[in-house]
């Protein structure tokens, strides 16, 4: 009898720590993702806002397992999975599997308003990201030329929609990149009609956190000229504005919406009923109730823990995916099967050059002792000695000259000479 065949689906955080852990379990493991590189996704508002070059935070995956020899990898388009026959039905043919682990992740969460994934732009994905920053910098382009004080004014209006970390770290960021860069590409515009809000349904910003370190950073963003909106929610865009439940409109030429994210539509694809934001249910070992041989982690996977779901975050996946090999390796060989416990390691947020909150357990942290925190933590997870090296010289040289080198419009797919 031959080695276990285990396939991964998604090489996000949570696949690819998986597929990492299994190099010394003996199987035969497969890789399968649409790209053939791994995206550190908490930055791409980084690379959205000119700081950060794309080859910083994505790496391609057959570099990253060049040690784990038991492990192929597959560019391809998952389309379907056959749960029966034990196959996952792929863009270039079947593969069939012994153990399975899902790893899709999740997409962006436009909650069903019409016309607003037409209008907003997500930060989900490589090109999403390269699209916003050619957005935002076309639009200060054609707001230099403009003559009409209504429709340059539409130009230079930005809104951030969705006050969690994403929300916070990206509004942050532009700001920055509009008070501090931009003015001394653009010495004729008028930097006093550009707006920047932060739009977020609840009470107070960073809700995940202690409430003192959402104030502190409220306080922070509206330091940096940032327009704070709590308790509003978008019902709707109408005209290209953005309509709030009070009924103000917000007509902004741009639209970065980080309100949400929901599992990828994977259950229909094994047939099993979605829960709660498109999440899977999963046993205690990461695998479907009916199915052990199917595991299922990362955002795409639910798992309750103290009455609530885990956090769809980088950390859970990281810590699902290694549990995972853990749990293939005590299979094979004939062990009882761990159950998974999550360990928090705290959560943080940056605001900005110098500027940052932590929060890890009873320890809350803000200011510029947070902001050498959180690039200690990225610097650990980004992947490659050159990435954190050129990840690092850039966060040094943006401190010291407010500087964004990273302002060419390209938008993905350009073919023009």
């Amino acid at each position: 009898m031959g080695r276990p065949r285990v396939v991964i689906v998604g090489a996000g955080f949570g696949g690819l720590a998986a597929a990492k852990a299994l190099k010394r379990v003996p199987v035969d493991g497969l890789l399968i993702d649409r790209h053939n590189y791994h995206l550190f996704q908490p930055l791409l508002y980084q690379v959205a806002s000119g700081l950060l070059d794309p080859s910083e935070i994505a790496h391609p995956i057959r570099t990253v397992l060049r040690r784990a020899h038991n492990v192929d990898v597959l560019m391809a388009e998952v389309t379907g999975i056959d749960v029966p026959g034990r196959r996952v039905l792929t863009s270039v043919g079947a593969e069939p599997y012994d153990m399975l682990v899902l790893a899709a992740g999740s997409t962006t969460n436009f909650f069903g308003i019409p016309y607003l994934e037409s209008h907003a732009s997500g930060l989900k994905s490589l090109p999403e990201a390269l699209l916003l920053r050619a957005h935002v910098l076309d639009a200060f382009e054609r707001a230099a030329a403009c003559t009409d004080a209504a429709q340059r004014a539409r130009l230079l209006t930005f809104a951030v929609v969705g006050g969690g970390p994403t929300g916070v770290e990206c509004a942050g960021a532009f700001a920055e990149l509009f008070r501090h860069v931009l003015p001394k590409d653009f010495p004729k515009l008028d930097f006093g009609e550009m707006t920047l809000v932060l739009v977020e349904g609840m009470g107070e910003l960073l809700g995940t956190f202690a409430p003192r370190l959402g104030r502190k950073a409220a306080k922070a963003l509206e330091r940096k000229g940032v327009r704070v909106l709590l308790n509003r929610v978008v019902r709707d865009v109408s005209g290209g504005a953005l309509v709030l439940d009070d009924g103000q409109r917000i007509d902004a030429e741009t639209v970065i919406w980080t309100a949400g994210v929901r599992a990828v539509p994977a259950a229909a694809l094994l047939g099993v009923r979605a829960a709660s934001l498109g999440r899977i249910p999963v046993t205690s070992t990461l695998h479907l109730p009916e199915h052990p041989e199917v595991f299922v982690i990362g955002d795409l996977a639910e798992l309750h823990e103290r009455d609530a779901p885990l956090p769809m975050l980088a950390p859970v996946a990281i810590q699902q995916g290694r549990h995972v090999a853990r749990v293939v390796a005590a299979r094979v060989a004939g062990r009882p099967e761990p159950s998974f416990r999550y360990r928090d390691k705290g959560t943080m947020a940056t605001i900005g050059r110098g500027a940052a909150v932590a929060q890890i357990g009873p320890i809350h942290i803000n200011g510029f002792i947070g902001w050498l925190m959180w690039i200690f933590v990225h610097l650990v997870y980004l992947i490659g000695f050159r990435s954190r090296t050129i990840a690092l010289a850039s966060w040094g040289w943006n401190f010291l000259f407010y500087d964004r080198p990273v302002r060419l419009i390209v938008p993905p797919g350009s073919k023009e000479a």
